[in-house]
């Protein structure tokens, strides 16, 4: 995928997990997460590495596209692509889900919709999806306008299924 105006991207890999243990430890990044509680050491290495190694798919831009800041290259951030309900009996090839998740430093600057924008046009360029999807709970309004910015559309609010648990959301999409 090729940069955009101020980030590089690349897609993470288990060597990385320093990055998203740090992301993952101010409580305001993990709000509309999980309520705030930072993700410790054994988390992201018993849940999210297996997690991420499941759904990452180079040739598909599938996984976690680390964002980095040009030109120090620094870490501040990633956006996600794996299919809908991928760890669920419902997953679908054609129907991608996009998220992201930033440094609260590098928030209301416009990064994380630089850096969405960057990643599903490369997907869309690719043409490896018919619908994109995103969800977020209802109060997380910084989101919200992330996927309106996208072109996503509200098509429901629902109860999304994770193996996190269960949780009320707002799911946002748009068709090619």
């Amino acid at each position: 995928m090729s940069a955009s105006s101020r980030l590089a991207y690349r897609l993470l890999t288990p060597s990385d997990r320093d990055f998203l243990f740090a992301l993952d430890q101010d409580p305001e990044v993990m709000r509309y997460i999980n309520g705030g509680k930072p993700n410790t050491l054994d988390d992201i290495d018993n849940f999210f590495i297996p997690r991420l190694r499941q759904f990452t798919n180079e040739q598909q831009g599938w996984g976690l596209w680390g964002c980095f800041l040009k030109p120090q290259n620094k870490f501040i951030g990633w956006v996600l692509v794996r299919p809908m309900n991928f760890f669920t009996e419902q997953r679908t090839g054609n129907n991608l889900e996009i998220g992201w998740r930033f440094m609260q430093s590098h928030w209301g600057q416009g990064f994380a919709s630089e850096a969405a924008l960057q990643v599903s046009n490369s997907l869309m360029q690719n043409q490896v999806y018919d619908t994109l999807t995103a969800i977020t709970l209802r109060d997380n309004v910084g989101s919200i306008k992330i996927m309106e910015k996208l072109g996503l559309t509200y098509k429901e609010s629902k109860l999304h299924h994770d193996p996190l648990g269960g949780t009320e959301v707002v799911l946002y999409e748009r068709h090619l």
